[in-house]
């Protein structure tokens, strides 16, 4: 008799990735397949959203080749939030580009609403601040260019979990869940319910949106789905960054994770509902059975792309090769790299921003900026931590870290020593991926519970911090130095 599994899709913006996970945890088979971006303007980060499916399907079939025979219990799905589409309800095409999280076509429009003193009751509702980050204003942006002439009970705006929901279930589900409708900035996390208020200050019809379902549920079924049976439920919904909350088990108060991926998210679990401080942001992390668990988080707009982007700069081969330079010298030698290449994130909030490369001298040399840009990854989310651990109603216990970067134990102890604090890293690197997959397992009776799901195996590896204080202050004294002037550059 075949075992079973669970299927998680993780969509992010580079890759659609898929996995299956057994009862113990444990990752049986997974495949790939790469998202192109493409950047029409300055600021604008677009994709396109038959392309993301496409890469999903692509995804799914590789998993599936080099499993083994086993059946699919459920399928979980997380992914890249805050990227918004617009698609007709009557032929499924989509109406315009998604628009991705990095994308800032709509500063200025925030900015208006900012001037025009909305953006207290956009914070009391929703936790966020008015950034173009978040997908309202990007909605209104896509029913202003690309909708016109649609009949507007035809128009579905969703993030990439619901349009993955559309596709997998043949069009018959519009759905989304509280995870990703508390980023959007038109979902009051206090009622739990689309917010009238918000939709008409930026232009959204509320029957457009999808509705609004608990992370670990029955969503639907798949139907129609290129090498997928009919009939397999669709089991959870969440946003990555949440689903790698949830698959780190940070279940108590104070649990926190960093994915450094193309930008990082610094998460902590937290009881309750509190009006966040200025820079970082209160959402929900996920949600059972109508009732969500919240979560401090700052978002960073640039983290681990910074790498690639400093590979062609420096004429090098790969990320390996950037990594062995970076390794070759003890220090930057006082040279910064700010990665604002599309503004800064939390907790700066600065859509103009530019990046910057600061503190040249003549003994600096390539080595010096490769060192500084594996460092900006480490020190940005330090500034976050920073506030975080600053307001939580919790300090900040087990840390955990996911992502490409967590790979690299060079990575890791940078992250250590500038955080003065000790960080895990998982022998699993999937961890919204496996996030996903716990929520769904859950729904279908895979597993019995929480406390089932936090015995699994989770081995990884504890660093501790080892730098010295006098060291680390100035480095970072010098780091904010930099910051200040990249929020000046223009």
């Amino acid at each position: 008799m075949a075992s079973r599994a669970i299927l998680s899709i993780d969509e992010g913006t580079t890759n659609s990735k898929a996995v299956l996970v057994s009862g113990s945890g444990k990752i049986l088979s997974s495949g790939a397949c790469s998202v192109e971006t493409r950047y029409p303007k300055s600021g604008w980060v677009e994709q396109d959203a038959d392309r993301i499916w496409s890469s999903t399907i692509a995804a799914i079939a590789a998993c599936l080749k080099s499993a083994p025979a086993c059946e699919v219990s459920a399928v979980g799905i997380s992914n890249q939030r805050e990227s918004v589409l617009a698609w007709s309800r009557t032929t499924g095409k989509p109406l315009g580009p998604v628009i991705t999280w990095q994308c800032r076509r709509t500063a200025p429009a925030c900015d208006a609403l900012r001037n025009a003193g909305h953006e207290e009751v956009v914070i009391r509702k929703t936790g966020l601040p008015l950034d173009p980050l978040f997908p309202a204003s990007k909605a209104g942006w896509l029913l202003d260019n690309h909708c016109q002439g649609e009949a507007g009970d035809d128009i579905c705006i969703g993030t990439v979990d619901s349009w993955l929901v559309w596709k997998l279930t043949g069009g018959a589900i519009h759905a989304t869940d509280a995870s990703n409708a508390a980023r959007t900035q038109l979902y009051n996390i206090r009622t739990g319910e689309w917010d009238a208020e918000l939709c008409d200050l930026f232009g959204i019809d509320p029957a457009q949106l999808p509705v609004v379902l608990d992370s670990s549920c029955a969503i639907g079924e798949t139907r129609d789905v290129d090498g997928l049976p009919d009939g397999i439920p669709i089991a959870s919904a969440i946003g990555d960054s949440h689903a790698a909350l949830f698959g780190h088990c940070a279940f108590r108060p104070g649990d926190s994770k960093v994915t450094l991926g193309t930008g990082s998210s610094i998460m902590t679990a937290i009881r309750e509902f509190v009006l966040p401080p200025e820079s970082i942001t209160t959402t929900i992390a996920w949600q059972f059975k109508g009732t969500p668990t919240y979560a401090f988080e700052g978002n960073i707009l640039v983290s681990a792309s910074v790498l690639p982007w400093t590979v062609e700069l420096l004429g090098l081969e790969n990320v390996d090769a950037l990594m062995e330079l970076a390794r070759s010298v003890d220090s930057t030698l006082g040279v910064n790299l700010v990665p604002a290449h599309v503004g800064l994130g939390s907790p700066h909030w600065n859509a103009e921003a530019r990046g910057l490369i600061d503190g040249l001298t003549f003994g600096a040399g390539p080595a010096h900026i490769a060192h500084a840009a594996v460092l900006s990854m480490a020190l940005q989310v330090c500034d976050v931590f920073d506030v975080i651990n600053a307001n939580s109603p919790t300090k900040i216990g087990v840390l955990s870290v996911d992502g490409g970067p967590s790979r690299n134990t060079f990575v890791m102890q940078k992250l250590a020593d500038y955080l003065d604090h000790p960080v895990t890293t998982r022998e699993s690197k999937e961890a919204s991926a496996i996030g996903a997959a716990y929520l769904a397992g859950l729904e279908v009776g895979f597993w019995s519970g929480l406390d089932e799901i936090a015995e699994l195996d989770r081995r990884g590896t504890a660093l501790e911090p080892n730098l010295d204080k006098e060291i680390r202050r100035s480095v970072r004294s010098s780091w904010r130095r930099a910051i200040s002037r990249s929020m000046h550059a223009t």
